[in-house]
């Protein structure tokens, strides 16, 4: 099953397959068309019908603390809100990208719908980049998305993509996670955003020193399982009292993607190093993991327990070179 209802790309196939490839280039409103996000997010008050027995309709009463959203093109119902929440509309997010693909070089690579409208994103290229020994290209792109069922704050998020496996890690910057949210109680201030985003641009020659010093930061095998051991441990409830447990069978199966099973394992820069314990990690969270669909799988990734691991391993591997 693909929650994924649209969207366009450039260059290469994303990682579930699907979407409506562009060129290279292409105008913000060819990309609206094609991604599937030239239509607004409409509201109208909540009804319910009083007395309805089956021998006659009712009366129709309003319910003016809360909100439906729906698709103006279909009319397809979206979600039900608070009447304070503030809508992003589909559009927004690809215009967020204008003056930043005219004027700062970046370049729109993917954007697209999820969930029938519930949730939009666009990806850009922000034009970093870093090659690690054994040619390992590490790409930095930015992350805009945004929900309208609640279960997403409006996010920009810097992102690394590594090319030889399309995996994704989020660029900290600084102390802080990478993310900028704007709840949606807020108005989406997107230059306000951009301007946060501006001083947090420097924070890639920190990344990239980063994995350039786990790239040379070799493990042995006490360490690695250590490590995954570390990473894999999660609470579990048992009686009244959290207990620490580990995930075995992911544990196999990131020790096999460090042993030269993943993509990329086997580059001087990863086989055998902190670099490659990452990997290990990021690969199976963006596609190994047990997911609903491949949609799921790319939600959690960037915005659910999927990116919180990868997140953590990063912490662990960053210790290592401490």
């Amino acid at each position: 099953m693909h929650l994924v209802t649209s969207m366009a790309y450039v260059n290469e196939t994303p990682w579930h397959g699907l979407g409506n490839q562009l060129a290279a280039n292409q105008p913000l409103e060819v990309w609206a068309q094609q991604a599937g996000m030239n239509w607004r997010i409409e509201e109208t008050e909540v009804r319910f019908v009083f007395g309805n027995d089956g021998s006659n309709l009712g009366s129709i009463h309003a319910f003016p603390e809360q909100k439906v959203l729906y698709r103006s093109d279909t009319k397809m119902p979206l979600s039900v809100v608070s009447r304070r929440f503030q809508v992003v509309q589909p559009a927004e997010i690809i215009e967020f990208y204008r003056d930043l693909v005219e004027c700062s070089g970046y370049e729109l690579e993917s954007a697209g719908v999820l969930k029938d409208g519930k949730k939009l994103w666009a990806l850009a290229k922000t034009g970093q980049s870093a090659t690690l020994k054994g040619k390992d290209t590490v790409n930095g792109y930015l992350l805009l998305a945004t929900a309208c069922d609640g279960s997403l704050a409006t996010t920009a998020q810097f992102t690394s993509i590594r090319v030889v496996c399309n995996n994704t890690l989020s660029i900290a910057l600084g102390d802080s996670s990478g993310a900028i949210k704007v709840p949606h109680r807020s108005q989406f201030d997107a230059q306000a955003v951009k301007r946060q985003l501006g001083i947090a641009v420097s924070s890639w020659d920190g990344f990239m020193a980063r994995m350039k010093a786990l790239s040379e930061c070799k493990v042995n095998d006490t360490t690695a399982e250590a490590f995954f051991r570390r990473v894999l441990t999660y609470q579990a409830t048992g009686g009244n009292t959290p207990v620490a447990a580990t995930n075995d069978s992911a544990i196999k199966a990131v020790q096999e993607l460090f042993a030269g099973k993943g993509m990329g394992a086997t580059l001087a820069s990863a086989s055998g190093t902190a670099w490659g314990l990452v990997n290990s990690i990021t690969q199976f969270v963006d596609h190994e993991r047990r997911a609903r669909s491949d949609d799921n799988r790319r939600d959690s990734a960037w915005f659910g327990t999927g990116a919180t691991l990868k997140q953590r391993a990063w912490e662990e591997a960053v210790r290592l070179v401490a």
